[in-house]
């Protein structure tokens, strides 16, 4: 069931570091197909720590008529009507972990190092203290995602837990992953601007 609301501020824009204009919008059920493309621009190596399949027409087409505010606000960057980033607040429903949110990025590696990921990171944690959501968190994969840690440690999040060899890549390898925290109620305010 589709839940969408205006969310202030948005659409917007944010400055890449190589001075590009990238607009930022809520996705909507119609962004179905061009999402698709997207992921499936992800190199394979980047989408085996990702959480779903996301080069399955069914499961992007889910996300698309599911789309909820409530559950998760995704945003997407573009650069015309390329979609080159993905953001989403997820909101955890049950009610001891109601004040806690997981924030998620993928950015097409043509666009990456340019301030696009941290920049959709940043938005995401203004959209979470408005929606009253207290703590962050953000997962990496230790030695695999070191670039999305470091712009996590660039925001102000920082490593809450290890969780030694909790993941696995394709050849079997244990990999630690690290669990993120940012609690927004501090940081509100007193985010660097690092776009």
């Amino acid at each position: 069931m589709v839940k969408t609301y205006p969310l202030p501020g948005f659409p917007t824009t944010l400055r890449a570091e190589d001075g590009a204009q990238i607009a930022v919008r809520p996705m909507q059920p119609q962004d179905e197909k061009a999402l698709l493309e997207f992921f499936r621009r992800i190199p394979e190596e980047d989408r085996y720590y990702l959480k779903e399949d996301v080069t399955s027409a069914e499961v992007i087409g889910r996300w698309a008529k599911e789309v909820d505010y409530n559950r998760a606000i995704p945003l997407l960057a573009l650069s015309g009507d390329r979609i080159v980033a993905d953001g989403t607040l997820h909101r955890r429903r049950a009610g001891s972990r109601r004040h806690i949110g997981e924030v998620r990025v993928v950015v097409d590696p043509a666009f990456r190092n340019k301030g696009i990921g941290r920049g959709l990171v940043r938005m995401l944690v203004d959209l979470a203290a408005q929606e009253k959501i207290e703590l962050l968190t953000f997962e990496v994969v230790s030695d695999r995602e070191e670039s999305a840690r470091s712009a996590g440690m660039l925001i102000g999040f920082y490593p809450r837990a290890v969780l030694p060899g909790y993941t696995r890549d394709k050849d079997g390898t244990p990999h630690d992953l690290v669990i993120m925290e940012l609690d927004v109620r501090k940081a509100k305010g007193h985010l660097p601007q690092v776009f």
